[in-house]
């Protein structure tokens, strides 16, 4: 190989590993809200690894629910009356992102799930969440790293299943495939939203897995 060729070959790795470590956009949200951080630590145009720090997140309690939209807007009234300060100390906060739904299938199959929708709880009430009977704090992740595969457009039952499909398949074969990780084979799966029910126009939307 000449110097030339070589030089080409350099700069291609080059462009290779900054576009992996680059990984997916920001949500055009996280300029208007308080969002959940992560660390990239591997991306693909399939599917994006990530690290989350352990923080404290509101959580509903579990809605049992053939339909996610049936459950999520459950979930979302309860944590919307939440943040508008109906919680014990009547304490107002600001709207974070993202919604994250826990999804936990259950042994009547893939349409008798349960569901726990999370609200993710701003720096400045971090160590000290107001408490709610109906929701109550919770520390995540429980695990060390996700898996995340991004879309677009309103979450439901049909397309969070064959997102999550699509994401375990391009994982197989790779250091992230679920068969191969410890703890990965009885976690649920998560969904998470970027926007508010009633914004219509440059919805983001991700499915995750959880492995240790």
């Amino acid at each position: 190989m000449n110097i030339f060729g070589f030089v080409l070959l350099l700069l291609s790795v080059s462009m290779v590993e900054q576009t992996e470590a680059k990984g997916y956009e920001t949500p055009l949200n996280c300029g208007h809200f308080e969002c959940a951080s992560y660390r990239v630590i591997q991306s693909r145009s399939e599917f994006e690894i990530r690290s989350y720090p352990k923080a404290i997140w509101v959580a509903t309690s579990p809605i049992a629910s053939s339909s996610y939209k049936d459950a999520v807007s459950k979930g979302f009234k309860i944590l919307l009356a939440y943040i508008r300060g109906n919680n014990e100390e009547a304490v107002k906060m600001n709207m974070t992102a993202p919604v994250l739904v826990n999804i936990h299938p259950t042994t009547g199959g893939l349409h008798n799930l349960t569901y726990v929708v999370h609200f993710y709880m701003p720096q400045i009430f971090q160590r000290n969440p107001p408490r709610l009977a109906e929701a109550h704090p919770v520390e995540l992740p429980r695990n060390k790293f996700a898996a995340v595969r991004r879309f677009g457009g309103f979450m439901n039952d049909s397309n969070i299943s064959a997102q999550i499909s699509a994401l375990k398949k391009s994982i197989e074969g790779t250091a992230w495939d679920l068969n191969k990780r410890s703890g990965s084979r009885s976690l649920q799966y998560s969904a998470a939203g970027y926007n508010s029910p009633f914004e219509y126009e440059n919805r983001l939307t991700e499915v995750m897995l959880w492995s240790d």
